[in-house]
């Protein structure tokens, strides 16, 4: 059972393994759909789904989905995000009653029937219920982010030397290397320059190896 209740305006780090923490993220094609896929339902009302729109010609779909993308309304605002090779980590914050809930449901169900296809498997992909815990403050927001953002590195997934342009972490979009879906205004308020959130994240990259100093904050 669920202990967090998600109210709107609020943001929350959300989590989730893969079963048996098996991967879920195994090559550049599966990462680049999980991508899609977060960006696509974050939004509120859609009249199909995202498999349905792939199937659509070029240009159809180009055109559905860059229509998608001038659409105000929301279920969450993605603050940050890092998929790994066998679990995923989100900063939401809730816009619509009930928005996280159906935004992680969607895309969970969504991109495990990709790749379950893909991969000639059935069953569940992700561990039960997602994981979830409010953000009671700016110092901890950024904290949070901070551990998202180090992630492939302290996990050992990348080099340090590869850490700025990991292509499947919102860190690259907040340093403006590429365009993304992130929602970075909140974050970029809070520092005075992209620098000082570079130096904030990169000076402290054995940041994770003293994680347990802020567990309670990431973990349930």
């Amino acid at each position: 059972m669920r202990k967090t209740i998600f109210a709107n305006e609020e943001i929350y780090h959300v989590f989730n393994l893969g079963v048996e923490r098996r991967p879920i993220f195994m090559d550049k094609r599966e990462y680049d759909r999980g991508l899609l896929t977060l960006n696509f339902y974050r939004f509120k009302n859609l009249s199909t789904g995202l498999a349905q729109v792939l199937k659509l010609d070029q240009e159809k779909r180009n055109f559905f989905l860059s229509q998608l993308m001038k659409q105000k309304e929301r279920l969450v605002d993605i603050l940050g995000y890092c998929l790994m090779p066998n679990h995923f980590h989100l900063l939401l914050k809730q816009l619509t009653e009930g928005g996280i809930t159906k935004f992680i449901g969607d895309f969970s169900n969504s991109y495990t029937r990709y790749f379950n296809t893909r991969n000639k498997r059935i069953g569940h992909l992700f561990q039960g219920v997602f994981k979830a815990i409010r953000i009671e403050d700016n110092e901890q927001l950024i904290h949070v982010l901070r551990y998202i953002h180090l992630n492939p590195v302290v996990s050992l997934v990348i080099k340090e030397t590869d850490f700025e342009d990991y292509p499947y972490s919102s860190f690259s979009e907040y340093l403006s290397k590429r365009e993304g879906f992130c929602h970075k205004k909140m974050i970029l308020d809070y520092f005075s320059s992209i620098e000082k959130l570079k130096s904030f994240t990169c000076d402290q990259i054995d940041y994770g190896k003293r994680l347990e100093a802020i567990k309670h904050l990431v973990f349930e």
